[in-house]
């Protein structure tokens, strides 16, 4: 069974932060939080009006984030999935430890604290589990929990409703660069689309304002569906400033990832975000990556590259692309 250094534990006994958690001044959110009572408001679309998809497209271009609601995924769904989230991480740490991640197979899925190297070689305030929920033939049912009781039900149920979802925003995402409804869908993998769902557990932490749950980062999946529990995080940066994602009740948080900057050609933006924590109060987080298949290649659509508007990205497999961004290698851009 491989070891896990969970933050989860070490929390419960500590009275300051462990130097290797404080954040450079740079990146302290205490510091680099945007304060004003201007800030500007992050889109908040309703999926049901007329208006819908240009207002995706537009939030995509302009934010690279965008909450959305009645969107179509009930609310027991929803419920159900953090209920179980909750009571996973709730179970005693050698259960949990049962699912461990193996970073040495290469492998994405399992239990545990640290993910990315940092180059200033800190850690983040943060625990997570992770595994495919779609299509089957990536699902590893070996790796899900056989506690708490309904786990693989809500996750597999939950996973409907992001497939049904994820067609609906791909098509508004697709239509607005002119493409057929069904491009993007079909660019990167139809029905062999990759969801990866993951826990976020931030736990009460004693001086938050020096620490990150997650450090600033863009997603490298096409985009991810977020749902927040009500303890305060998520924060997106723009024009130099960090904003807190505020907290909409029944809504889910769009992210553009990376796939979606690269086939949009630059027309859409992957957004850069990072996570911030609570003292008294535990955060979570239940995000869903979709990703391209390992070996597809993302570029960007041939349909949206002209003499005006050359190629700004490279052509890669998205095993490769994967990759470079975990071990932190370049990921070069058409010269």
């Amino acid at each position: 069974m491989a070891e896990v250094q969970s933050v989860q534990a070490l929390a419960s006994s500590l009275a300051a932060l462990p130097p290797e958690f404080v954040r450079s001044e740079h990146e302290r959110p205490g510091a680099t939080t945007f304060r004003g009572g201007d800030a500007p408001e992050i889109p908040v679309i309703d999926m049901a009006a007329p208006e819908s998809a240009a207002r995706v497209a537009e939030a995509a271009a302009e934010w690279g984030l965008f909450q959305v609601v009645n969107h179509g995924v009930p609310a027991a769904a929803v419920a159900e999935l953090q209920r179980v989230g909750r009571e996973f991480f709730a179970l005693p740490q050698e259960e949990k430890a049962r699912y461990a991640m193996d970073a040495s197979s290469g492998k994405m899925e399992g239990y545990g604290s640290k993910l990315q190297k940092d180059l200033e070689g800190k850690k983040a305030w943060a625990d997570f589990f992770f595994h495919n929920v779609a299509p089957p033939a990536m699902v590893n049912h070996d790796i899900w929990p056989s506690h708490p009781a309904g786990y693989r039900e809500a996750n597999e149920e939950y996973c409907k409703h992001m497939q049904r979802l994820a067609r609906k925003l791909f098509e508004h995402l697709s239509t607005a660069l002119g493409l057929d409804g069904g491009a993007m869908w079909e660019a990167f993998g139809g029905d062999e689309l990759v969801f990866l769902h993951k826990i976020n557990f931030y736990p009460p932490c004693p001086e938050p304002e020096l620490t990150l749950g997650v450090a600033p980062h863009t997603d490298m999946s096409t985009f991810t569906v977020l749902v927040p529990n009500d303890v305060q995080g998520l924060q997106v940066f723009k024009d130099g400033h960090w904003y807190d994602v505020k907290y909409v009740p029944d809504a889910l948080i769009i992210h553009i990832g990376d796939q979606i900057e690269i086939l949009s050609n630059g027309r859409y933006k992957a957004v850069l975000h990072r996570t911030t924590v609570d003292k008294d109060r535990t955060r979570m987080s239940w995000p869903v990556f979709v990703e391209p298949p390992p070996e597809h290649v993302v570029g960007p659509h041939p349909q949206l590259v002209t003499d005006g508007s050359p190629a700004k990205y490279k052509a890669k497999k998205f095993k490769d692309y994967r990759h470079c961004k975990i071990n932190k290698l370049p990921i070069t851009p058409e010269s």
